[in-house]
């Protein structure tokens, strides 16, 4: 098993909002990086962990957790015209882009804010706090997984 961290802006797309789908399960759709891609094309799978993050918000913050329930497939949004995702060069052949599907496990009470994690020595080395680290899904190491969830549950 792996883990992640996977960013959405809630006035897009929030942990309530993954709690409200149906069967509390959404495709994640609209990666049009190619460094996220490759993440969820050639390392997230099945069962994998994901540290649900609201981003370019008031408090960008860990908010909830969600597993991988489907593995990397052609991101449909890429080929629909009326998409903000959409991607004239995207090819249903040979997809340029790929979506995984999510399914809600919890919203977090003590969520974690981007100050409290840049400002713990225990996550230093966490992607999400480097400078420059921008991807919208990113790795997670075990330790600092394991260590976030228990931040959470205080």
């Amino acid at each position: 098993m792996k883990y992640w961290l996977m960013k959405s802006e809630p006035d897009e797309f929030s942990i309530d909002d993954l709690q409200r789908c149906t069967e509390q399960k959404t495709a994640w759709q609209g990666i049009r990086n190619y460094q996220a891609r490759n993440f969820l094309r050639d390392q997230v799978s099945i069962n994998d962990l994901v540290l649900f993050y609201h981003s370019s918000c008031k408090v960008p913050a860990i908010v909830g957790l969600a597993k991988v329930s489907q593995p990397a497939q052609a991101d449909s949004s890429a080929f629909e015209p009326s998409s903000p995702y959409f991607d004239l060069k995207s090819d249903p052949n040979a997809p340029r882009w790929v979506e995984v599907e999510l399914t809600f496990i919890a919203k977090f009470v003590n969520q974690i804010s981007l100050k409290q994690l840049k400002a713990d020595v225990n996550l230093a080395d966490m992607m999400l706090v480097t400078k420059g680290a921008r991807l919208s899904v990113q790795p997670v190491k075990e330790s600092e997984f394991n260590y976030i969830l228990s931040l959470c549950e205080h």
